[in-house]
């Protein structure tokens, strides 16, 4: 189509709505891009005396649905080849509104989607179209003016519709806004009652805090005292009863000599329990330094192998300590980790009655891991973490001795020295306690 003159404007304008109409554009639309079209045409007509107006079609491949295309060609080229609307509105009708390059002439162009559920614009169909269209008669500008006001009354009662659905809607909003701030005010009233219960539940907690801090410290400096005291008449018994025992004394009858025997091994045992109450002690109330230094492992697995090999008392139960692949140097304190690795081996040899007990070191990334097993009854997995409980021991072990302060005490140490203690076992399958410390502290 040509514009040349005003009468054009309205042509454009009804051809525009009847192209959209024909490819499937909704009723909306077909106004969005008439409208559109008109005012574009008007501005050409007036700056550069006209255009050249083309309609097409064609298919986006990426989503597979057709774009209606309108080119307007203008009979002079554009000031600065460049295209702005008069109205700012005017874009807000399309898809997309600019000035474009087409064989070196600049082309304002407008487009607008058709939707999915349009019939397709087949060849065929395209043609019918172009036929149709072309046999329709042009109505006059007073036609196109008549259509344009029954649109732009549609358009109005539309809008009043609008706005009484949005009257309806703010009614309701006000109505739901007050219901909120109600609520809010409940719910703000809850909170801070809730706040006020949470702050004094705190307060009760760091009292029942303050309380258990002094109740452990009370706890270790009673261990502690009595640890101490204990030690004096327990060594002066079991000195007592080795001068009783000598040679240079005065001979005791085979019942007294039993006796006297059976007091030292008790006190003996008494020292033991005292010893591992005084050193939990230290341990729980912080007063254990480590000594940092680079330790050899080898050195002290050689230690611990020619010092335990002797408890091996039953001939069925072998000791192996196995060297740590070099170079074996972990930071740590040699006595406080020597001091843990023979609490393990000691369980091990104590619990194993035939089989061995290992001891063995590997290293897995910045990590040593220490691992002490033995082929023993093995630990219920419910009483993994209970054995690490003060004065725990499993059922049935109590024949074999012991205080049930030595793994709560080496787990205490190893977490000084930066590490973990953990146990895996089962019964009848033997335990194995690994100690994994860190290479390096830093």
């Amino acid at each position: 189509m040509a514009l040349r003159v005003e009468q054009d404007i309205f042509l454009i304008r009804q051809r525009g709505r009847e192209v959209a109409a024909a490819v499937g554009l909704e009723h909306q639309d077909q106004v969005r891009i008439a409208t559109a079209l008109s005012e574009v045409a008007r501005d050409l007509l007036h700056a550069v005396g006209g255009a050249d107006v083309t309609f097409r079609t064609e298919l986006d491949a990426t989503d597979g649905r057709f774009v209606l295309w309108v080119d307007l060609a203008p009979a002079r080229p554009l000031p600065g080849d460049r295209y702005e609307p008069a109205s700012g509105a005017v874009a807000r009708l399309v898809d997309t509104l600019s000035a474009v390059q087409v064989g070196g002439d600049t082309v304002v162009r407008m487009s607008r989607r058709v939707p999915a559920n349009a019939q397709a614009l087949t060849p065929d169909r395209l043609t019918e179209l172009r036929a149709a269209l072309g046999t329709s008669a042009p109505g006059s500008a007073l036609d196109e003016l008549a259509e344009q006001n029954a649109q732009l009354i549609a358009a109005l009662d539309e809008v009043r519709s609008q706005r009484d659905e949005l009257a309806v809607l703010n009614a309701e909003l006000e109505e739901t806004n007050r219901g909120v701030m109600a609520l809010y005010g409940q719910l703000s009233e809850e909170l801070e009652e809730t706040n006020r219960g949470v702050v004094a539940l705190y307060a009760e907690l760091d009292e029942k805090s303050a309380q258990l801090r002094a109740a452990s410290e009370s706890k270790s400096r009673f261990l502690a005292n009595v640890s101490h005291e204990l030690r004096a008449p327990v060594t002066a018994i079991i000195g007592l009863g080795r001068l009783l025992t000598d040679s240079a004394s005065d001979p005791l009858t085979p019942e007294q000599s039993q006796q006297v025997e059976l007091i030292r091994s008790a006190a003996a045992d008494l020292l033991t329990l005292v010893n591992d109450l005084l050193d939990l002690a230290k341990a729980e109330s912080g007063r254990i330094e480590p000594d940092w230094a680079d330790v050899d492992l080898r050195v002290v697995f050689g230690q611990l192998r020619g010092t335990l090999r002797a408890l091996s008392a039953r001939p069925e139960v072998t000791l192996v300590v196995e060297e740590p692949p070099t170079p074996a140097i972990v930071r740590s304190d040699e006595v406080l980790l020597a001091q843990v690795l023979r609490n393990l081996l000691h369980n091990g040899l104590k619990f194993t009655e035939r089989g061995e007990v290992r001891m063995q070191a590997r290293r897995v990334g910045d990590r040593w891991r220490l691992t002490v097993a033995d082929t023993g009854v093995g630990i219920p997995p419910e009483l993994h973490e209970r054995i690490f409980e003060e004065f725990y021991q499993v059922p049935g072990t109590s024949r074999v001795g012991g205080t049930g302060l030595g793994l709560p005490y080496a787990r205490r140490l190893v977490t000084l020295l930066g590490g973990n203690l953990q146990l895996a076992s089962e019964p009848g399958r033997g335990s194995t306690f690994t100690v994994d410390l860190p290479v390096d502290r830093t």
